[in-house]
């Protein structure tokens, strides 16, 4: 009787066993796991964001698994390069657009044109500009394009001279004597820092001189030269600005840190910087001032009147390996609906990490302050982005434009032998 009690136990313990196994393989079969290259680090917010994003996710989706790898500055770049090289493609990434961020991925056929899965009632696709030959969205950007050619005004002290915001320029060559006779720049700009002139001043002022506003891609794949005429006119309008008083060779002297001391100052009308700099400005003064567009330039082609050069934002996005799984396709497009959700939104608005949100008719919060609101809708009606330069033009090429544009603000060089030596670098 005890060995019949002992076989039937036994043979009841196996089939609990083989019963919870099945249970469990069952389980693990209908969960989804998407392997994921993230971007962050748990001591700083974008990584501690991510992480309490991951985790909640995966609360509300108990189907779904996040395995990510959360990797920071040079760390990610180099992961990012290697897993490729070697064939193991996550199944969603942290993406962008330019050579940095993108070139790798596109080079290897690992990129998706993300257009048909994107909701327009959620995203503003409007504020998604194309990042493809073809008009493709290989991601969704974590918000607007990063605006690097920005005036700034201070509304108050333009209309303390008696005038108006500039929608010509010439309208800032008529401001040039009375600001002088008070002992005022009209615009500021860090002249002592090379990159400057290329990011926040000729990165805009080459997309409305040539009209097209990927030249710079161009002329880097060879299709145009920097030697174009265009290209030189672009260049010779900072001796303009010199010869007309708009802005100071002394500015050569000033820094990044001197240039925002001396707008704060009020010891200039407007500022040439990018977006980011708006957190900068003097709370005590950030009620006057405004975000404009760089005016009308002689010159300039009308298709791109108003433009401002941008670099598209960096966000995530599914990769070929993830796009090609139905069941991995859906878990993270419904990932990133999740990662983009308001509430995050407005937290990286808040922190700062973007320029301004895609979500459709977002409401900005009342208690931002009002140059944060400013940005967001100078951002947002931005209708045509042009491309900055040093997100194209790298190396030797790109320093030899910055120093020549000093130069030539300087006196020590022509438009037209910076354009020649630019072109040779850029062809080496």
């Amino acid at each position: 009787m005890k060995r019949v009690l002992c076989l039937v136990l036994t043979l009841f313990l196996l089939a609990g066993t083989i019963f919870a196994g099945g249970k469990q393989e069952g389980a693990a079969a209908g969960k989804v796991t998407l392997d994921v290259l993230a971007y962050g680090d748990a001591a700083n917010v974008e990584g501690q964001q991510w992480i309490s994003i991951v985790e909640g996710f995966m609360s509300e989706n108990p189907d779904i698994e996040i395995k990510y790898e959360l990797l920071y500055d040079e760390a990610y770049h180099q992961k990012r390069t290697a897993r490729i090289a070697a064939g193991d493609v996550p199944d969603l990434a942290y993406l962008g657009a330019d050579a940095r961020w993108g070139k790798d991925w596109m080079e290897a056929g690992l990129l998706v044109d993300h257009r048909k899965w994107l909701d327009p009632g959620y995203y503003d696709l409007s504020l998604i500009p194309p990042m493809g030959p073809n008009g493709e969205v290989w991601y969704v950007p974590l918000g607007t394009s990063n605006i690097t050619t920005v005036l700034y005004m201070n509304r108050a002290l333009v209309e303390q001279l008696g005038f108006s915001a500039p929608k010509t320029y010439e309208d800032l060559v008529a401001m040039v004597p009375t600001a002088r006779a008070k002992g005022l720049n009209v615009v500021e700009i860090a002249g002592a820092d090379g990159w400057v002139w290329g990011s926040c001043l000729m990165s805009g002022v080459v997309g409305r001189i040539t009209g097209d506003p990927t030249w710079v891609q161009k002329a880097v794949k060879g299709e145009k030269k920097f030697t174009d005429p265009e290209f030189v006119a672009s260049l010779a309008l900072l001796k303009k600005m010199v010869d007309d008083g708009v802005i100071s060779s002394k500015c050569l002297l000033v820094n990044y840190g001197t240039a925002l001391s001396n707008f704060n100052n009020q010891k200039a009308l407007f500022m040439i910087d990018g977006q980011w700099r708006a957190g900068g400005i003097d709370p005590t003064l950030a009620e006057n001032v405004e975000l404009l567009p760089i005016p009308k330039l002689p010159g300039e082609k009308p298709n791109v009147a108003g433009s401002a050069a941008a670099a598209i934002s960096v966000g995530y996005g599914l990769t070929k390996a993830g796009a090609d799984d139905p069941a991995k396709r859906e878990a993270g497009l419904r990932f990133l609906q999740y990662f983009n959700s308001p509430m995050w939104v407005e937290q990286r608005l808040r922190d700062g990490a973007i320029v301004a949100p895609i979500l459709k008719n977002f409401p900005l919060p009342d208690d931002l302050p009002t140059i944060v609101k400013r940005k967001v809708v100078f951002a947002q009606g931005v209708k045509v982005i042009t491309d900055v330069i040093d997100a194209h033009l790298s190396g030797a090429a790109n320093d030899a434009l910055n120093a020549g544009m000093q130069k030539i603000v300087g006196g020590q060089a022509t438009a037209e032998e910076v354009a020649a030596q630019v072109e040779k670098l850029a062809r080496q």
